[in-house]
C-alpha cells in the first residue's frame, strides 16, 4: 500500500538536491585555490625548465670554447691577435676607432 505524501516528497527531493549542490559548491570553493596554485606552479616549472635549457646551451658553448683553447692552436692565435693586438713579424696592425657622428650629406 502506497501513501501519497503530496508535496512533502517533492520538497524532500528538492532539499536533497540543494544539499548535493551545496556540498559540490563547498568542495569546489575549497579546492579552487589549490587548483590555481597548482597551475601557477606548473607555469613556474615551465619557465624554470626553459631557463635550465638556456643555461645548458651556454654551458655547452663555453665547454666547446674551453676545449678549443686547450687543443686548437689556431683558436689561441686568433684570440691573442684579437684581444691583445699581437701580430706576426712583418705584419702591420690597423685599428679603426669609431669617430663622432658626421652630418649626413645631401
Amino acid at each position: 500500500m502506497q501513501v501519497d505524501l503530496g508535496i512533502w516528497s517533492k520538497l524532500t527531493q528538492v532539499v536533497i538536491l540543494l544539499v548535493v549542490v551545496a556540498v559540490l559548491l563547498l568542495i569546489g570553493r575549497t579546492y579552487l585555490p589549490l587548483i590555481q596554485e597548482n597551475e601557477r606552479m606548473r607555469t613556474d616549472i615551465l619557465l624554470k625548465d626553459e631557463q635550465i635549457q638556456k643555461q645548458e646551451e651556454i654551458s655547452r658553448q663555453l665547454h666547446a670554447e674551453i676545449e678549443a683553447l686547450r687543443h686548437d692552436p689556431k683558436t689561441v692565435e686568433r684570440l691573442v691577435r684579437e684581444k691583445l693586438g699581437y701580430a706576426k713579424t712583418n705584419e702591420t696592425i690597423i685599428h679603426f676607432e669609431a669617430g663622432a657622428a658626421s652630418p649626413a650629406r645631401r
